[in-house]
């Protein structure tokens, strides 16, 4: 697999890389607009995700894979980004309100045959009603074959009421 030129998109504008496909846990309890046009980070359109907590599923978490390809979770051969040199994934969010509390993780996906060859687990961040920059720090990972490209979690626990957040200029650097 050819080494990807960098910075290197998951989200943005200009094009992206990755799917979010990899709906898990409550997954009932999540809608995902990524076209979302008022206020974005940078540019013309952003992610809103909205998470009601109703644990649909029984699961009380949600969280979505952006994958590549859609839906692989490890059982698909020879696809994946080479992502070598990468030292950060960066990205910018918000809430809604302030308070909420999300997960940010990249690659981990460790099934089937052809996983992830990293995982990198960004700590629970409290997002505020400002956009912020974050970042999940890659130093040191083996990112030769990467599927997973980004992720966010969150639990009831933590937003027993739901949530409503934002994602943009999501990038390997």
């Amino acid at each position: 697999m050819p080494v990807q030129k960098l910075p290197f998109s998951v989200y943005s504008d200009q094009g992206d890389h990755f799917i979010p496909a990899g709906w898990m846990g409550d997954y009932g309890d999540i809608s995902l607009n990524d076209s979302f046009k008022t206020n974005p980070a940078q540019g013309a359109k952003c992610i809103q995700i909205k998470y009601s907590a109703k644990a649909t599923q029984g699961q009380k978490w949600c969280g979505i894979f952006w994958q590549e390809p859609a839906n692989n979770w490890g059982t698909v051969k020879g696809v994946g980004f080479n992502l070598t040199g990468a030292k950060k994934l960066k990205f910018s969010a918000r809430g809604e309100k302030g308070g909420e509390v999300v997960e940010f993780k990249a690659g981990g996906i460790s099934s089937g045959d052809y996983p992830d060859s990293f995982k990198a687990d960004g700590p629970a961040t409290t997002l505020t009603q400002d956009w912020k920059e974050y970042e999940v720090d890659l130093s040191g990972q083996d990112l030769t074959h990467v599927i997973g490209g980004f992720c966010f979690a969150m639990n009831k626990d933590h937003n027993p009421d739901g949530a409503i957040f934002y994602l943009d200029n999501i990038r390997y650097e």
